[in-house]
Formats: C-alpha cells, sequence, structure tokens
C-alpha cells in the first residue's frame, strides 16, 4: 500500500514541475542550468548538464523508489543502458544543491 501512494505522490509531484524554467531562474536549492536531455531517450547514453559542470552524484529511481543507478561523474554523459524501458527519476546533486527530473527511456 505504501508503494501505491508513493507512486502517485511521484506522479503528482512530477507532472507539476516541467523540465527547465522558462526565465533560467532556479529556487535557491536547485542547480542552476540544469538540463537532463534526451528526453524521452531512445540511446543508452543521456547528458547532464549544469552550469558549472561540476562533480555530480546521480541517483536513478524506478516508479517504487528502488535505487537502480548510482553514479559520481564529471562527465556530461550517463550511460543508462542497463535500464529497461520505463519512467525514472533522476536526482543529481553538484555542490551541495540537488534537482529532481523524470527520465523516459523507450
Amino acid at each position: 500500500m505504501k508503494k501505491i501512494y508513493f507512486i502517485l505522490l511521484m506522479v503528482f509531484a512530477f507532472t507539476l514541475s516541467g523540465q527547465e524554467t522558462a526565465d533560467s531562474q532556479t529556487k535557491n536549492n536547485e542547480i542552476v542550468g540544469f538540463k537532463l536531455y534526451p528526453n524521452p531517450t531512445y540511446n543508452d547514453v543521456v547528458f547532464i548538464t549544469t552550469k558549472d559542470n561540476a562533480n555530480k552524484d546521480i541517483l536513478v529511481y524506478d516508479l517504487f523508489g528502488e535505487i537502480v543507478l548510482k553514479e559520481s561523474t564529471n562527465y556530461k554523459e550517463l550511460n543508462i543502458s542497463k535500464l529497461d524501458a520505463g519512467v525514472y527519476i533522476v536526482q543529481v546533486t553538484e555542490n551541495g544543491k540537488s534537482t529532481t527530473r523524470k527520465l523516459v527511456v523507450k
């Protein structure tokens, strides 16, 4: 039952958030200039860019809240070849700030 509520909460939360802000201003706790593309993706690689492009801690969750990928990198590329088709939540932390986005893998 908890998983169903978690899924509903995640779906609701991410339908309210967009990929980027229109005026490039972000909230204080979000990473400046964050971009995740291509999304949706058909490839084994997605790109994560930020204004600073510093070291990033990346966590990818499935819709049940399980961590399916964990990586720390300075690169812009994230290899997602191990992920099956579906919807995932990507949480990126850089310089003490964190941003979360939905990722669709087709």
